[in-house]
């Protein structure tokens, strides 16, 4: 790769940046002045979709009428930091995203997240997450359309990891179909321990959804296999619990 080639991505990179900044702090005066809690999320639905647009990343989205119209809850594979703000743009507003509770360290991303509608559960602490447990199932059985990344972290390498169990409990006891996502290039474009993006495309795939009375739904665990292996077939990784011993890189 020659040095103006270097320079062309170094440029874009920044300006992806830079558009992800000014959605952000869109974000922020949306949730800080905005009353309403529906049109706040709308806004920074619409805000996150903005960091894909503006610096013209193409995203296929395949498979939207598999969501079902009523509440659901979406699992999705987590490779890359885009993942969050992708599945907030392109999928509908009413769904509100359960985030790792060591964001709340970070006052202005916890207010912008939690106005946003953003649930988020303890991974360290027992007692808190036990609380946080309590609450996502309580939000399944009001009737909250819920978006998980079940693997709580990504690794550099591609692959999928074990699914933790928080979003198959509440999808049972909220009886709520599951929907699986394979998201496909946002390792690429900004993998684990890199700063800037790469430029190229990013795949959405919204897969049919496990409804509560299919065979899978008898137990948390088959629930988090089903959802697991019918990403693994379209998103074409290999599967990371054949070699289970390697290190997690925060995500």
């Amino acid at each position: 790769m020659n040095w103006v080639t270097r320079t062309k991505d170094a440029a874009w990179g920044l300006f992806a940046w830079l558009s992800f900044s000014l959605s952000v702090l869109f974000s922020l005066i949306a949730v800080l002045i905005v009353p309403s809690a529906d049109r706040r999320q709308k806004l920074v639905t619409w805000a996150a979709k903005m960091i894909f647009v503006v610096p013209q990343i193409e995203v296929q989205v395949r498979g939207m009428d598999n969501l079902p119209t009523d509440n659901c809850i979406v699992v999705a594979n987590h490779a890359s930091y885009l993942d969050g703000p992708l599945l907030k743009g392109y999928l509908p507003w009413r769904f509100n995203f359960v985030i790792k509770g060591e964001m709340r360290d970070f006052p202005p991303a916890h207010f912008l997240l939690r106005r946003s509608g953003s649930k988020f559960v303890e991974r360290t602490d027992i007692k808190g997450s036990t609380r946080d447990a309590r609450q996502i199932v309580k939000a399944a059985l009001g009737g909250e359309s819920l978006g998980f990344f079940p693997e709580g972290t990504f690794l550099k390498e591609p692959g999928i990891g074990r699914f933790r169990p928080g979003a198959f409990v509440a999808a049972i006891k909220g009886e709520m179909p599951v929907v699986p996502i394979s998201i496909g290039g946002s390792r690429r474009m900004l993998p684990a321990g890199k700063f800037l993006p790469r430029f190229g495309p990013l795949t959405i795939d919204i897969l049919p959804a496990i409804a509560p009375g299919d065979p899978e739904f008898e137990t948390s665990r088959g629930l988090a296999e089903a959802a697991r292996q019918r990403i693994l077939a379209v998103l074409g990784e290999p599967d990371l619990l054949v070699d289970d011993d390697r290190p997690d890189v925060p995500g």
